[in-house]
């Protein structure tokens, strides 16, 4: 948990915007941005994130991981020890003989991540000049460059954002007319976007980042890219000074997100709309089939968000319109206008978002709403669920395929499940009481 000097709350309300949105600056709970490397590492198949940090550091990212001990992962921790905070040791010269040893071993690495940590910032330890002495010796063989996971100032998915905004100087450039996807997305995911947009005549389509380093998708002033995910904001603004245009949508989680998504994209590539229907209609029917008996068990139901992932907004579009359920409170670290337009549009008016966190307050605010699920961080779980209240972990929601039509109903299996669960041990304790 870190402590930030509170400020005065700000709320704030607008013609054609949810009628308040309340701005906190206080005490908050969240991992940092080196949570993020479990899914990059997975994605970027030839890639190894290095994390200059302490031995917390490495704890954190083994503990989220869950390590096995018959795979060897492509990530690793270069431990800063007391030498190197007393200044004993040159900490260049340190990290310089780690990278040699790592690649040494490991001669299938092609880009070589350095990332920064709370420990290495502290200590103004400069990995931006260290990654490119480093890229300069083992270049052009291994690319190595280097972005920020440190919790100081971010939430855990802003780790994605800084590794992705470090790839974009390295894009190639083009002129072609082409879409790319921005944001990791698990295999199976982009494997069936790729096949819906192959149906629509969508060829000239990228995913970024790849999952190979070697090709990274290139970008131009006719290029124009859609998010896959909220957090990507710094990337955004990386790829716009490329040249590349953005094109605002919905998310891809449930129907009406994910169709509005592909739309977007089908009409920047002049997909027609008889074309777009036919092959997204019987997707679209097979993911309501799925939904039908989960409505059920959500309709009604009244779900608060602590802000934690920046997923809460187009996950509460998602729960309230498709699946009936209430919303009372929808906190977000950061709320991004330019990401999250058109997903602000979609909410309804009354509800109540919030930005950033003063967790007290927000617990107070908790306390009032009484709602029949929360949706938080781990270090509020357990605390919460032994008040009564029903949790979701909202670090399952970014490590779970969540997007489009076939994962609509594994998205609201996610939420019907703790509710579920709830209502069959108050069913047993009372026939145990019987």
């Amino acid at each position: 948990m870190n402590a930030i000097i509170p400020i005065n709350t700000i709320v704030e309300s607008g013609c054609g915007a949810p009628p308040e949105i309340i701005r906190e600056r206080g005490q908050r709970e969240v991992f940092c941005g080196l949570t993020g490397i479990i899914w990059m590492h997975r994605k970027i198949q030839d890639a190894f994130f290095l994390v200059v940090g302490s031995r917390t550091c490495a704890h954190l990212i083994q503990s989220a991981a869950g390590v096995m001990i018959f795979a060897e992962p492509r990530f690793a921790t270069a431990i800063i020890d007391e030498r190197d905070l007393a200044g004993l040791a040159d900490a260049n010269a340190e990290l310089d003989k780690v990278v040699q040893r790592l690649l040494a071993r490991r001669p299938d690495i092609k880009l070589l991540f350095l990332v920064g940590s709370c420990p290495s910032e502290v200590i103004k330890l400069d990995l931006h000049r260290a990654a490119g002495r480093l890229d300069k010796q083992f270049g052009p063989k291994v690319r190595i460059l280097n972005y920020s996971g440190s919790g100081i100032e971010t939430t855990f998915t802003q780790g994605e954002d800084a590794c992705l905004n470090a790839l974009v100087p390295q894009l190639p450039v083009t002129d072609q007319k082409s879409i790319m996807i921005v944001g990791c997305l698990p295999d199976i995911v982009e494997d069936q976007f790729a096949r819906l947009f192959t149906e629509m005549g969508v060829t000239n389509v990228s995913f970024f980042p790849p999952r190979n380093s070697r090709d990274l998708p290139a970008v131009g002033s006719n290029t124009q890219f859609i998010l896959a995910q909220p957090f990507l904001g710094d990337t955004l603004r990386a790829l716009e000074s490329r040249g590349a245009s953005h094109l605002s949508a919905p998310f891809p989680f449930g129907i009406e997100g994910t169709t509005e998504w592909l739309a977007t994209i089908a009409t920047a590539m002049g997909v027609s709309q008889e074309l777009f229907d036919k092959v997204t209609a019987p997707k679209k029917a097979r993911a309501e089939m799925a939904l039908a008996p989960l409505k059920e068990t959500l309709k009604d139901k009244k779900i608060f968000f602590f802000p934690d992932s920046q997923l809460e907004i187009p996950l509460a579009r998602y729960l309230h319109r498709e699946l009936g359920m209430a919303l009372t409170e929808v906190g977000t670290p950061f709320l991004h206008k330019q990401v999250l337009e058109k997903e602000m549009a979609l909410l309804p008016q009354n509800v109540q978002l919030s930005e950033g966190q003063d967790v007290e307050k927000q617990l107070d605010r908790l306390k009032l709403a009484k709602p029949d699920m929360v949706v938080c961080g781990l270090g509020l779980a357990n605390p919460l669920e032994s008040e009564g209240y029903t949790t979701k972990w909202a670090i399952e929601l970014v490590f779970s395929p969540i997007h489009g039509y076939d994962q609509a109903a594994d998205l609201a299996e996610l939420f019907a499940r703790p509710l579920r669960r709830k209502a069959k041990l108050q069913f047993d304790t009372e026939a145990l009481c019987n």
